[in-house]
């Protein structure tokens, strides 16, 4: 195959004012014309750094290459001036960035935007380059494209934004396109098109992706080989196949472990300990070792070398030296191989038994209502009219796409927002309407939420014992005494030490201030737990760790918990129950085995073909289902609403459509 980009010995370098950051450290990979090639690893790790090396993006100062080569076409891109860059980066070399709405200019419409790259690198008039950018457009998947390219990036979605930023990386046939974390920000349907269109667009074009990312789904969907970065290093490389069903590192084993598959039932997810180390002094020997169950004691003292396990695969692991002891990877961390989701569908697993009668209802849900007024006689019905029950001691999961409506039904059962109609009772008293401060400062107490984003959720200024105890200063839970006694305990409950009682939250990772958020929820022994999106900033090894952490105070202290996520995958194993979220309404609720085997609403059936799992042969036979959102909406004679199809499992549908889905004959 021919080799389009070779890089050698990559290292990149901050200086700062503590210190030098080595974060790559002796990178070494190459890229074959047509191939994609997925870096994988966690935050930290030194991916994004190495992808914004090799187009040369990194700011100088601090940033520097102190040693090796990026060679394209026979050029070293570490030697070239700014200028030569200049004629590389678009025209041969092109970047899609995380975010894409930082990414795009907001003063310039997309038209203009896409055309730059063809009167810069093509010599293109406005006239013919305005053409071309509407093919572009049309090639992408964005509908009325004539009319839409003198549109700025706020008209759009997240997803056309996303489809926008692909056009503009694919505006001058580059030969490589790198794509640094494409879909992080997408829901999962969203996601599914983007990775369909940039594997249709490979195909057309013969591109060859770099893709950057964390979730091990979406590289099982797209990757032809795939290089596990840890600590500025690449630490095993192979074909996609021999990454997911004969994984070599324990770090790669780690990785692959802390993904739920849709089979994963009630173990603990396998999660990696510690923390990433600090590259201000990157550790001796193998910098993995603090984090290795498996280490041996030579890896404390050198670093191991690359062992070749087939022409394809590498790793650099002292497990693999032929004195080591053989050490077997644990059975979650190898994927199953997996002929198709059909093949799947053919053998389901036994249901739980539902025996939902005879337990206590902490929350009912009664026809609630969340409208917000936009001006100018327009209503957003956010949550439209929606009914269930949580049961005491039992993790109810809520799941749909941006703007569906479900954290702002978390936001009003905490009374955050004053509901617009129907009621939401809490051991049987509305949690709603006028309330005596007694009242407030009761239901405060026992209904507690854990918020999407770790750090603007906690205040800086205040120290973590602060900010852990505030709730026990608000409600005179404990007195002067108790008080850093309960912090210490709680900190030490969510996995964090004592000593982390006096620092800020900006001395913490994401998954760690995660946790002190979750102490804080904790402080005030809630009964109930509102969940917004709790894992969706960390990474998969991080969310691990909080989900095992949540289970766990779910079956010491009886929680009850709402989760609120739109990682299909994670909702599935932490959830006994899931509702299924669509325009403000519930249009499918289930026991959750059941709704995963057995979906009956197309909504639901989309959502789920289009989730990304860590399995390559499911992947590749994979048949994503496409909802269409018109014809639903218009099929149909009268209103849906929530019917029981079989005992526990409820589906949004009209009459025939309730004897269609097996439902029987409504009188």
């Amino acid at each position: 195959m021919e080799k389009v980009l070779e890089v050698k010995d990559l290292h990149v370098s901050f200086d700062t004012y503590a210190g030098e950051v080595k974060a790559v450290r002796g990178v070494s990979f190459d890229l074959y014309k047509g191939e994609t090639l997925a870096i994988v690893g966690e935050s930290g790790s030194g991916k994004s750094v190495t992808s914004q090396s090799l187009m040369r993006l990194i700011p100088s100062p601090p940033g520097r290459i102190p040693k090796g080569q990026v060679l394209f076409e026979g050029r070293d891109l570490v030697t070239l001036s700014e200028k030569e860059m200049q004629e590389i980066r678009g025209r041969d070399i092109s970047m899609i960035f995380q975010d894409p709405m930082t990414s795009l200019n907001p003063t310039m419409t997309i038209g203009n935007q896409i055309m730059e790259s063809f009167i810069k690198h093509q010599k293109l008039g406005r006239s013919e380059a305005r053409a071309r950018a509407i093919e572009l457009l049309e090639l992408v998947g964005i509908p009325f494209a004539k009319e839409r390219v003198d549109q700025y990036p706020h008209q759009f979605s997240g997803g056309m934004r996303q489809r926008i930023v692909i056009a503009i990386a694919l505006a001058c046939n580059p030969k490589v396109i790198i794509a640094d974390e494409p879909t992080t920000a997408l829901d999962v349907s969203i996601q599914a098109q983007i990775l369909e269109l940039l594997k249709d667009i490979q195909k057309k074009m013969g591109t060859s992706i770099i893709f950057i990312t964390h979730d091990l789904g979406v590289v099982a969907n797209m990757a032809d080989r795939v290089a596990v970065m840890y600590a500025g290093k690449i630490v095993e490389i192979g074909k996609v196949d021999e990454i997911f069903y004969d994984p070599k590192h324990p770090y790669t084993w780690g990785l692959l472990g802390s993904m739920p598959s849709l089979d994963t039932d009630d173990e603990e997810l396998m999660s990696i300990p510690g923390s990433p180390p600090d590259m201000f002094k990157p550790p001796v020997g193998d910098a993995f070792a603090a984090r290795n169950p498996y280490a041996l004691k030579v890896d404390l003292e050198y670093e191991p070398p690359m062992f070749k396990i087939s022409d394809t695969h590498y790793a650099a692991t002292w497990l693999l030296h032929e004195m080591a002891p053989r050490i077997d990877p644990p059975a979650s961390a190898v994927r199953r191989r997996t002929a198709s989701a059909e093949k799947k569908a053919e053998s389901p697993r036994p249901q739980k038994a539902l025996s939902y009668d005879q337990r206590e209802k902490l929350i009912e849900v009664k026809n609630l209502k969340q409208h917000f007024d936009l001006g100018g006689g327009q209503v957003l019905k956010a949550v439209d009219g929606i009914t269930f029950d949580i049961y005491k001691g039992e993790i109810f999961g809520l799941v749909g796409e941006s703007g569906c409506g479900k954290s702002t039904t978390g936001r009003t059962i905490l009374r955050l927002y004053d509901a617009t109609d129907g009621e939401v009772l809490f051991k049987g008293k509305s949690v709603h309407g006028k309330k005596s401060s007694e009242e407030k400062k009761w239901l405060n107490r026992k209904i507690q939420m854990i918020f999407q984003d770790p750090y603007s959720s906690l205040n800086p200024r205040l120290t973590v014992s602060d900010i852990i105890a505030e709730g026990l200063d608000i409600h005179k839970l404990a007195t002067k005494e108790q008080r850093m006694a309960k912090v210490h305990e709680l900190l030490e409950t969510v996995g964090l030490n004592r000593e982390h009682a006096n620092r800020y939250p900006h001395e913490f990772s994401g998954g760690q201030r995660q946790r002190i958020g979750i102490a804080r929820a904790l402080a005030v022994d809630p009964e109930f737990i509102i969940a917004d999106e709790p894992i969706s900033a960390l990474d998969v090894s991080i969310q691990a760790q909080v989900i095992n952490l949540l289970k766990r105070l779910q079956k010491e202290k009886g929680l009850t918990y709402l989760f609120i996520a739109h990682d299909l995958s994670m909702v599935k194993y932490i959830s006994d129950r899931i509702g299924v979220m669509y325009r403000g309404r519930i249009v499918e609720l289930a026991e959750s085995n059941r709704l995963y085997e057995n979906p009956i609403h197309p909504y639901t059936k989309s959502l789920l073909s289009a989730i990304p799992l860590p399995d390559p042969d499911y992947e590749r036979n994979r048949k994503r289902i496409v909802f269409d959102d018109q014809a639903y909406l218009q099929n149909q004679d009268e209103e849906r609403v929530l019917r029981e199809i079989e005992p526990g499992h409820y589906v949004a549908c009209t009459r025939k459509e309730f004897e269609r889905y097996g439902g029987g004959v409504l009188v």
